[in-house]
């Protein structure tokens, strides 16, 4: 995989960070808000303009924050939203559902897929808690997903590096592997070289003080604010394409 075309998607949350994303060359967004807590679902007018970057769009479907455990009215909030982001024109979703021991919720990821036809549909980094995540790749690809986004069960990609290799593996080709979290222009030339991923997912985000210590005192922000930046964007983009060299 290492000499085959790599694809670079980046996570945004605002308009500011859709725009940061196609300037610097994204070859897709995953589109969420919050996402200092991981990322939930996006608004429709952020959605709207997300699509209207050209750029294909996978939007998050995650009603709240913390684990991944829904019960039968969120699964039909969830089911409702993907229809909403269909009839908006995205090109896929992002989700996932566990039990309260992190393994795969198989019969809540069927009823998203079932609910996701015509729409590429991505499994979340939700696989990182299963207590097997290896294993965890083929029941992704038994429901018939089409991609899944993992950090190899550790706190970034580059940790999680031996086993996200242990799951290309085992994706055999079957379904796209997307390697997330802690990806950055220095450290993507020797994941991609290591795990054998075909998609890299970041965030490419710069940070800064908010100006105002009442922001944070006040619960208005879960830490400082994080916006995408395009020439971040533009140097991982650049790192993909030059680990050859």
């Amino acid at each position: 995989m290492s000499h085959e075309a790599v694809l670079l998607e980046i996570c945004v949350e605002d308009v500011g960070g859709i725009d940061a994303a196609r300037l610097g060359g994204a070859d897709r967004i995953e589109l969420c808000s919050a996402l200092a807590i991981g990322g939930l679902t996006p608004s429709a007018a952020l959605v709207d303009h997300a699509v209207a970057s050209g750029l294909p769009v996978h939007a998050m479907v995650r009603p709240r924050q913390g684990d991944f455990v829904y019960d039968a009215a969120t699964l039909d909030l969830m089911v409702a939203e993907i229809g909403h982001l269909r009839a908006m024109g995205v090109a896929g979703v992002v989700v996932g559902a566990t039990h309260a021991d992190g393994a795969p919720d198989r019969d809540a990821l069927a009823r998203l897929r079932d609910a996701a036809h015509g729409l590429r549909i991505v499994l979340h980094r939700a696989i990182d808690l299963a207590p097997d995540p290896i294993a965890a790749v083929t029941v992704a690809v038994r429901l018939g997903y089409d991609a899944v986004l993992s950090s190899g069960g550790a706190a970034s990609a580059p940790a999680g590096a031996a086993t996200l290799a242990a799951m290309v593996a085992e994706a055999r080709g079957r379904i796209e592997m997307i390697a997330g979290a802690g990806v950055r222009p220095d450290t993507v030339a020797a994941l991609i070289r290591d795990t054998g991923v075909g998609t890299v997912h970041a965030s490419a985000a710069a940070t800064r003080d908010w100006g105002d210590a009442r922001i944070a005192a006040f619960g208005f922000a879960a830490g400082p604010s994080r916006s995408t930046d395009a020439a971040a964007v533009r140097a991982l983009a650049g790192a993909i394409a030059s680990r050859h060299g």
